[in-house]
């Protein structure tokens, strides 16, 4: 019973603040007013950044929260939704839009919620990767026939989601022959193979030590989870649909579950006249898809990262937009909190000189993750028993044996962590010292 009630009021305090906030679509001049506005209104706890130039020259702008706004706090992980891909799936860019005036507005009036979650991670929102296709998409005739591929692609007619670098080819062939199973290499002339808009947010993606994402789209309800592409070869010049799992899949398929079943109808998984169990599908067993962006993230970054399909219309009338983010809005935090699951820590020299780049391996996972600038890493697990190895060039591995408990996500002091104080040492056996934090934070 008191689990019920702490959910009904965690929807009716999103169901009050959706009465305060505007709720119309936003070209880009409005957008970019509405960001300054939500940096105007909470200054302490935002930065609006730019990553780039769209194919016109459109600012691809970011909104962060933190209580250090521009800062990598070490052991905090980074957060990131990304929106609006493709220009006409446009109910994303305006949940973000949401998003951001509900945790400027909530955590001025102390909920302790929002206020625990923005200072314990740091979230990156960008509201639109596709400014020049949403402009051609809102500014379409109604009633065209063909309105639904309209603004799509960006201002070159490509579509960014197929517009990655693709490195699951190299990953299927590692699989088989042997090679790393994360952080795969770019091509030498990958620069010259993306577009403008594609290059700013994997130069985006190096730049941050993203741990969890959400990629934004529309057209049907369900939240979908890699791989994308199948590994089977191409019949007639079709990639068949058929389920490829990562090594990771248990865990993708609760992130995914995580952010339907907080979803107002997700979950039911027959939205839109499809039929999705849970709400919930791997990529390729959906439909094949070749140098998508969420493929990418997993196997070129320490970055999770599922996208979400969040309605049947892809540019859906404004007076429907009330309605989809009060489904969306708890679904929305919740999601974020998933970043606070499974263990963390940091990873030292003898000298206690912070290591970047020192591979996180778990037993029995084939998928590694690394140690960022600061020396923190981030490994999402589900609960169970793990055996973790830390290595690095010139260092004895150091290999730790830790438990994760059930992941408490509005309490994340309840969550597992553990430190690797565990001073990688060269050339010599090491002294492992570990400060393990069933249920609290390492101090």
């Amino acid at each position: 019973m008191s689990q019920w009630l702490w959910i009904l009021g965690k929807v009716l305090l999103l169901a009050r603040v959706a009465a305060s906030v505007n709720f119309f679509h936003h070209r880009y001049e409005e957008l970019v007013q509405a960001l300054f506005d939500v940096k105007g209104a909470c200054p302490y706890i935002t930065r609006l950044y730019s990553i780039g130039r769209s194919v016109q020259g459109r600012h691809l702008y970011v909104l962060e929260f933190s209580d250090y706004p521009g800062i990598h706090e070490p052991m905090e992980p980074e957060f990131k939704y990304v929106a609006n891909m493709h220009g006409n799936e446009v109910l994303g860019r305006e949940l973000l839009l949401q998003l951001a005036e509900f945790l400027c507005e909530q955590y001025r009036h102390g909920n302790q919620r929002v206020t625990q979650l923005i200072h314990e991670t740091r979230i990156h929102l960008l509201p639109t990767m596709n400014p020049d296709g949403y402009e051609v998409a809102a500014a379409q005739v109604p009633g065209n026939p063909l309105g639904y591929l309209v603004g799509r692609n960006n201002a070159n007619g490509v579509d960014l989601n197929r517009n990655f670098p693709d490195l699951n080819t190299v990953m299927y062939y590692n699989e088989k022959q042997g090679g790393p199973n994360h952080h795969i290499p770019l091509p030498d002339n990958w620069r010259s193979q993306v577009e403008p808009e594609t290059l700013a947010v994997i130069q985006w993606m190096k730049s941050y030590n993203f741990i969890l994402s959400a990629n934004l789209h529309g057209g049907a309800v369900v939240a979908n989870y890699p791989y994308d592409k199948s590994q089977e070869q191409r019949s007639r010049s079709v990639w068949q649909a058929q389920n490829s799992p990562t090594p990771d899949d248990s865990l993708f398929q609760k992130l995914a579950k995580s952010y339907s079943y907080a979803h107002g109808t997700m979950h039911q998984g027959t939205n839109c006249g499809d039929i999705f169990p849970d709400g919930i599908t791997n990529g390729a067993s959906w439909y094949s898809l070749s140098k998508g962006m969420q493929d990418f993230n997993y196997l070129h970054t320490n970055c999770f990262e599922i996208t979400l399909e969040l309605s049947c219309e892809k540019f859906p009338p404004e007076s429907s937009l009330v309605f989809e983010w009060r489904k969306n809005a708890e679904a929305l935090i919740t999601y974020i909190e998933e970043v606070h699951q499974g263990i963390k820590g940091l990873v030292s020299d003898d000298n206690n000189n912070r290591l970047a780049g020192a591979v996180i391996s778990v037993k029995g996972i084939a998928h590694d993750v690394t140690s960022g600038e600061h020396g923190d890493y981030f490994r999402l697990l589900l609960p169970g028993t793990y055996t973790v190895t830390a290595s690095a060039d010139g260092y004895q591995p150091q290999t730790v044996t830790v438990t994760v408990g059930p992941a408490a996500p509005t309490e994340v002091t309840q969550l597992q962590k553990f430190t690797f104080s565990s001073r990688l040492v060269r050339r010599r056996p090491p002294s492992i010292s570990i400060n393990y934090c069933p249920t609290q934070p390492c101090l």
